[in-house]
């Protein structure tokens, strides 16, 4: 379980977040998990684990693949996706996933218990990825495939909002920060003793309208640190009128760009 007072905060607002996202699948949601398991050449009969499976998008394609006979374990710490992906697996009739309401990053299962250990997006909320990563190498198989997917470092609008609050004297790190390369992500494997590690790299931006562009609610996530927390209500109000000033100045005929410079990262267990 999470060990200090931050990361527990941390961990109750992420689950609130996503457990508010009561309509999560949409095209744009699908589109980024699906490929993915294109890099995976999954196979009827194995036995994969979903981590912070979310709605179950990967677990439920998985489960499909790899037939009856294999399995999917499809863990995530957010009831309200657990309850998507339940009914989405109900309504297709699903006998071959297991869902378990749990924190991926502290559940535990035996070595060598998988043949496939997936992470759609959802790396980056962590805290210790290094420690993750050696922790699903043990549980695959010899042979096993890890994949996840991540963004790059400037996806995700964190640069503008790390920019404006520099200005203010307000030193943030954006989640994104720890495999926000391909060479960090290639690197972060190796070091959990992965090999034949490969990284493609899918460009899924797309242009906002203004209305929702400038739209920052203040939030920030990272599993370390959050110096927005100790922001008076005044100054928080003017960082957000800035984000929306730059926004309306960067913005062309199409709208406001947003970056989503995906990298989906894939390892083998020999």
């Amino acid at each position: 379980m999470p060990n200090n007072q931050y990361e527990q905060q941390y961990k109750k607002n992420v689950i609130d977040f996503f457990d508010s996202r009561t309509t999560y699948d949409n095209d744009r949601t699908i589109h980024r998990a699906l490929p993915l398991l294109d890099l995976v050449p999954l196979q009827k009969g194995q036995k994969v684990l979903d981590m912070a499976t979310g709605t179950g998008i990967i677990a439920i394609a998985a489960a499909q693949l790899i037939g009856s006979e294999g399995k999917v374990i499809a863990v995530d710490f957010s009831s309200g996706m657990l309850a998507q992906a339940q009914q989405k697996i109900e309504e297709l009739g699903l006998q071959n996933i297991e869902l378990i309401e749990a924190d991926a990053e502290y559940i535990d299962f035996n070595d060598e218990s998988f043949d496939v250990i997936l992470c759609s997006t959802a790396i980056v909320y962590f805290k210790d990825i290094p420690a993750a990563l050696q922790k699903w190498y043990r549980y695959l198989k010899p042979g096993g495939i890890v994949g996840f997917s991540c963004c790059s470092e400037e996806s995700c609008g964190t640069p503008l909002i790390i920019e404006i609050c520099g200005k203010h004297g307000i030193s943030l790190t954006s989640i994104n920060e720890p495999t926000g390369t391909p060479e960090k992500c290639h690197h972060l494997l190796a070091e959990a003793g992965f090999e034949n590690i490969e990284v493609k790299i899918q460009q899924l931006g797309y242009y906002r309208n203004l209305d929702q562009a400038g739209e920052w609610n203040g939030g920030w996530f990272h599993p370390q640190e959050n110096p927005l927390l100790e922001v008076s209500s005044e100054q928080m109000a003017e960082l957000k009128t800035e984000y929306r000033q730059k926004i309306e100045a960067e913005a062309t005929e199409q709208g406001s760009w947003y970056e989503n410079l995906t990298f989906f990262v894939t390892g083998r267990k020999l």
